[in-house]
């Protein structure tokens, strides 16, 4: 067992900035296999790397996520997201996670419906290598590319749930993002163009083609572009609605293709 004292963990952690450091020092202590790696595990969370990049994986909805270096870290604000999706598909459904970083999401709405067939897709080839840790442990396929173009054409037409948790920080904001992601997550993830919904806006074009008739896109946005979010959905001939979880932050835009 590591033999660095917790108090003196919980210390160089504050030290560092970290403001949960009782909690992440009983993390770093029972993921370390000795003293040597809890020393290496404390440096690289001093250093500013994401906890749970540190760690190795991160905990969503419940499940143990595995994640890679300059792998975005899924956050318990997408939870709403998921719980949208799971709320609307049903047991069987086909599930498409695109921009999947991780595959987290996919994974945790194919977790919440039965029998679903799990398809995940990601431009960047690291998150493709997480990916597959979690999306094929599942039995679910990851694909390689950008967006649409990554995806088998049988699945044009059969879409049930389309999750797109596309980058959505404008560009003008990503220097105000916290260090941990901004020096930490690839900017491909974040950036979201000028006023950050030209992903949406790729993603909309052409999501009435893959998706099954009444089948649902699902992403995420800013509280303040919810409501162009939801006209970029409209003008593409989907019913556009917003979620709000005020404890999370977090706001869902879908639209149900009509």
């Amino acid at each position: 067992m590591p033999d660095r004292s917790h108090s003196s963990l919980v210390t160089e952690l504050r030290a560092a900035g970290c403001v949960f450091a009782e909690d992440e020092a009983h993390l770093l202590r029972a993921e370390a296999r000795s003293p040597a790696e809890l020393d290496t595990l404390l440096a690289r969370r001093a250093a500013g790397l994401p906890l749970e990049q540190v760690l190795g994986w991160a905990g969503f909805r419940g499940l143990r996520i595995r994640l890679r270096p300059g792998v975005f870290v899924p956050r318990r604000r997408s939870e709403l997201l998921v719980e949208q999706a799971v709320a609307r598909g049903r047991a069987g459904a086909v599930v498409v996670d695109l921009c999947c970083g991780s595959g987290a999401l996919g994974v945790a709405v194919a977790a919440g419906l039965p029998g679903a067939e799990l398809h995940a897709a990601d431009l960047d080839p690291v998150a493709v290598r997480c990916a597959r840790d979690n999306v094929g442990a599942v039995g679910g396929t990851v694909h390689a590319g950008d967006l649409f173009a990554a995806l088998p054409a049988e699945l044009r037409g059969r879409v049930d749930v389309l999750l797109a948790n596309v980058p959505y920080v404008p560009t003008g904001e990503i220097g105000a993002l916290p260090p941990e992601a901004r020096e930490h997550e690839p900017r491909l993830a974040l950036d979201g163009g000028a006023d950050g919904l030209d992903p949406l806006r790729r993603v909309a074009a052409e999501a009435p083609e893959w998706l099954a008739p009444g089948g649902h896109l699902l992403v995420e946005a800013g509280d303040r572009q919810a409501g162009a979010a939801a006209a970029v959905l409209a003008e593409r001939g989907m019913d556009p609605e917003v979620v709000r979880c005020a404890e999370r932050g977090a706001t869902t835009v879908l639209g149900t293709l009509r």
